[in-house]
């Protein structure tokens, strides 16, 4: 049953990506028009939630304050909305499929956390999405395996496995630069996609975070990594697959990187104890590149850009012809939120 109801959902879809992506938004206007006249009509709100005592005493996170961390950010995002619950609502429906997009190449030291995911999947199954309607998914199942999660692929159950399950499209789907095969996870088993990346530096890239994050949709990223990713990973983000379903983007940044990304490499990894939370992810990436830029600046480091390394695909992202997000500070809303040690919450604005 699940499978000729996946199969349906897969086939209507096919049939109507096209049409929604540059279907009339209320008002006549396509989807990518929409959310560009809508940044010109206000800031971008990206969100750094923290807590300094996420770990407590031990390198293990808290499940109870990833909880409590996680509801502070989707409350302060989608503020004036009452409660974290409403916020959830605002993203999620019963009935459909939400995908989770982890980053899991680090393993245990610097992939997207398990105990973050589980916080995500409580709330969403609060706003209603059923537990058999969740998929976690990377590219790899050993690769997710390694990072710490249980996989699964009961249909009762939170799903949790690579896309090597079951493989990838066999069709080329194309924008600009790109050429590629999309995951069947994304195309078969996701109406809603919650890109939930890690914090880090990235060798070629400058840094790598929410848009970077889906080169680990498709079969041949190895092909997009010269001339630092651009335009590369602006491109991969325009295909109508990934874009009609991008809702949020919640970083992992309780653990993140500076130098030596995106493999693990404990020298240059520090505990910042924070999630940044956007629902648009030039702006997100924006935020993190300052990150690590103040990090490496206290680590006494050069920056991105003398290192020749500086992220320049999101200049691309935010340009006319790709409208993914805007790179402007100045439209950018920061907002600082953190818990105290009683877990009273402060708001610091920029």
């Amino acid at each position: 049953m699940r499978h000729e109801t996946i199969t349906a959902r897969r086939n209507f879809l096919k049939n109507c990506l096209a049409s929604a992506v540059v279907a009339a938004a209320g008002d006549g206007i396509s989807l990518p028009e929409a959310a560009a006249q809508s940044l010109t009509l206000s800031k971008s709100r990206v969100v750094i939630a923290q807590d300094a005592q996420l770990r407590g005493l031990t390198p293990t996170v808290d499940s109870r304050r990833m909880l409590n961390l996680l509801d502070l950010a989707m409350e302060t995002l989608f503020r004036p909305e009452r409660s974290a619950g409403e916020a959830w609502r605002k993203i999620v429906r019963p009935g459909q499929l939400v995908a989770l997009k982890v980053n899991t190449l680090g393993g245990r030291g610097l992939s997207t956390s398990p105990v973050l995911i589980d916080a995500i999947c409580e709330r969403l199954q609060e706003a209603g999405v059923r537990a058999g309607d969740i998929v976690v998914w990377d590219r790899s199942t050993e690769e997710l395996e390694r990072a710490g999660f249980h996989v699964s692929t009961a249909h009762n159950a939170i799903q949790c496995f690579g896309t090597d399950q079951l493989g990838y499209e066999d069709d080329l789907v194309m924008y600009g630069s790109v050429g590629s095969r999309l995951s069947r996870i994304l195309t078969e088993q996701c109406d809603v996609l919650i890109n939930v990346p890690v914090l880090k530096d990235h060798d070629g890239a400058g840094v790598t975070v929410a848009l970077k994050n889906m080169y680990g949709a498709i079969h041949n990223p190895n092909k997009y990594h010269p001339d630092g990713c651009n335009p590369y990973i602006a491109d991969l983000n325009m295909l109508p697959e990934i874009r009609s379903r991008m809702r949020l983007t919640i970083c992992d940044a309780t653990t993140a990187c500076y130098e030596g990304g995106p493999a693990y490499k404990p020298q240059y990894a520090w505990h910042y104890n924070a999630l940044i939370v956007s629902q648009d992810p030039v702006a997100l990436d924006t935020t993190g590149w300052r990150i690590i830029e103040n990090k490496r600046a206290a680590m006494r480091l050069k920056t991105l850009e003398a290192d020749g390394r500086a992220p320049g695909y999101l200049a691309t992202a935010a340009d006319r012809q790709h409208r993914l997000g805007t790179d402007d500070p100045q439209r950018i809303e920061t907002v600082e939120v953190g818990l105290g040690a009683g877990e009273q919450p402060y708001v610091k604005r920029s």
